[in-house]
């Protein structure tokens, strides 16, 4: 043998593909699961795949792995890992990494590309037009980062900037586009272990500053805590729990904040702006001191940002803690803004409270009034829903989810009653759990979601509340769920029509047009989603009576099986009490 052979074969035994090094790499941050579909781009990286301790969840559709994705990266904390072909697999995702992006979701997309040696001659399904081969431009405006992958050697540096990158400061997506040709050349055998991943400590409060703001909550009339998606449960959780108790301050969350402390908490007043209770929204406005934690001060939740209806600062003082800086004062003025660790801030302020005022504050008729109308809305919800009216009305639904559900199950909503309805007037048990998007209020989010969060919890009943808009626009998470042997009940409140925009429609405009499904016979349409159900091999139940949704209910529960339940609904709007300035542009008013 010569030596050019000699050289030759030892390099060969000390590199391997590329897509080999990158599961390694996967394997060793902890990655069990990718969601995807395949491509031509991708099937080398999936080879490798195969051969690994990953297991990965196919799709029959991008959009229905990036939710899937999405759901497994809330339910875990762990950063969801989605696959996706180029052209189309990729513009297919876009609105399910949007929604992972905006919720504060880590998620890191994969996507191959095109051969590098191609660009710009628009080879097979590369995007082109009026630019060469920029598959990522699509996703900037809302991924953290994108990165394009110009040579092989570089993708174990990439990778490890992805999970570092959604994983670290405010979570989010980002995405790493890879030539397909790169997953195939030759790197170096130990790539895989020289780019370990390496969490950073993240940023504290400064004990002066958290001195300054206990000052501010002390000397507070009327203070409140808002609190935003950011904290969950943990060490900070306690310390918030300390904090409110010990000076009896009232809290209002967001919708992605719901569960995070227990409805039946003496001081938790709920949601603010367009649904929350008018008792909340006067204590926003009256409050002198308001300390907002890991909220961006959403349009859903600040009545359009009207102080007419929903916080006013001035002359409330705003402390604002926030992991972004660019989130701090973007809506309102700040008194105090601080970007830090959440947690961190929170376990900060509680013992900086403590020392100036050691002696627990005590108001116990604020507590009373909480109690008195927390427990009004919920009772007068769960009368409404003793109605045995047909169809039913969505808050019988409610409550018989409520009554029947395992305390610790995980309700997976999409938009309309069954994200606005929960939120403001379902009594989640403490054991439960409410995931729902919020800033892009993706329709088809909770069918597909819920299999990731099942996949993710596999001994928990998870349920997908999901209206019939909902359901029809993710229908490839049924046979997804069957796959996977993922036991979620998806219950469809089908009233045969996108309901919250009609009753908006009607409300507005005197009549729905565009909104509702209509047969060809001109009378209501939906298809039947139960024998779609069976179709794809879950069980399926067609709900003809109000007594049945219970039993069915119960069946589903005890099968631990896929199942989807039909349920007839009544068009009925979810009470806003807040303020919605779509309203006054529809009447010609616009400030």
């Amino acid at each position: 043998m010569t030596l050019d052979q000699l050289v030759d074969t030892a390099a060969h035994r000390d590199t391997v593909p590329a897509a080999e090094a990158m599961v390694a790499q996967l394997e060793s941050y902890g990655v069990e699961y990718v969601f995807g579909t395949c491509g031509h781009t991708n099937i080398a990286l999936l080879d490798a795949i195969g051969r690994s301790s990953i297991r990965f969840i196919i799709a029959r559709h991008e959009q229905t792995a990036a939710h899937a994705a999405d759901g497994y990266a809330r339910a875990t904390g762990k950063p969801g890992v989605l696959l996706l072909h180029v052209g189309p697999g990729m513009t297919n995702a876009v609105t399910g990494v949007l929604t992972a992006a905006m919720d504060s979701v880590p998620l890191v997309a994969i996507a191959g590309d095109i051969p590098s040696y191609y660009y710009g001659r628009h080879p097979h399904q590369e995007i082109n037009l009026h630019a060469d081969a920029d598959q990522a431009a699509i996703y900037r405006p809302f991924v953290k980062r994108a990165w394009q992958v110009h040579r092989a050697g570089d993708l174990a540096r990439f990778t490890q900037r992805a999970f570092s990158t959604a994983t670290t400061g405010r979570p989010g997506a980002v995405l790493l586009s890879v030539p397909m040709d790169h997953f195939s050349r030759p790197v170096p055998r130990e790539t895989a272990d020289g780019f370990p991943l390496v969490t950073p400590e993240r940023p504290g409060l400064q004990a002066a500053v958290a001195g300054r703001i206990a000052d501010l909550l002390v000397a507070a009339e009327r203070p409140l805590v808002y609190l935003g998606g950011g904290l969950r449960r943990g060490p900070g959780l306690d310390a918030l729990r300390s904090l409110i108790e010990h000076l009896d301050i009232p809290v209002a969350h967001s919708l992605m904040a719901k569960g995070t402390l227990p409805d039946s908490h003496p001081l938790l007043l709920g949601m603010p702006g367009f649904w929350g209770l008018e008792v909340t929204n006067r204590h926003t406005r009256e409050a002198d001191v308001v300390l907002a934690l890991a909220t961006r001060f959403a349009e859903t939740d600040t009545s359009s940002w009207d102080p007419r209806y929903t916080w006013q600062f001035p002359p409330g003082h705003l402390i604002q803690i926030d992991i972004d800086p660019a989130e701090i004062g973007r809506n309102f003025p700040v008194a105090v803004g601080a970007v830090a660790d959440v947690s961190d801030a929170v376990r900060a302020i509680d013992t900086a409270v403590r020392e100036r005022q050691p002696t627990p504050r005590q108001r116990p008729e604020l507590r009373e009034t909480i109690t008195a109308t927390r427990r009004a809305l919920f009772s007068e919800s769960r009368e409404r829903g003793t109605s045995a009216q047909f169809p039913l009305r969505p808050e019988r639904i409610l409550a018989d989810l409520r009554a029947i559900l395992p305390p610790d199950s995980i309700l997976v909503t999409d938009v309309g009653w069954n994200k606005n309805g929960v939120a403001q007037c379902y009594e989640l048990p403490d054991e439960g759990r409410f995931i729902t998007p919020g800033g892009a209020s993706t329709m088809g989010f909770g069918p597909a979601a819920a299999v990731g969060v099942q996949i993710a919890q596999p001994d928990r009943t998870v349920v997908a509340l999901i209206g019939d808009g909902g359901m029809g626009a993710q229908l490839p998470a049924v046979p997804m769920a069957v796959e996977q042997g993922a036991p979620v009940i998806f219950v469809v409140m089908n009233n045969r029509s996108h309901g919250t925009i009609s009753d908006l429609q009607s409300a507005n405009f005197g009549r729905s047009y565009g909104c509702d499904f209509v047969g060809p016979d001109g009378l209501p349409y939906s298809p039947d989603f139960a024998a779609y159900g069976r179709a794809c091999g879950a069980d399926g139940y067609s709900i003809a009576t109000a007594e049945e949704l219970g039993s069915a209910l119960r069946s589903a529960v005890e099968a631990r099986r896929p199942a989807v339940l039909d349920v007839p609904m009544i068009n009925e709007p979810v009470p806003t009490p807040g303020h919605w300035n779509i309203k006054d542009i529809y009447r010609g008013v616009f400030d």
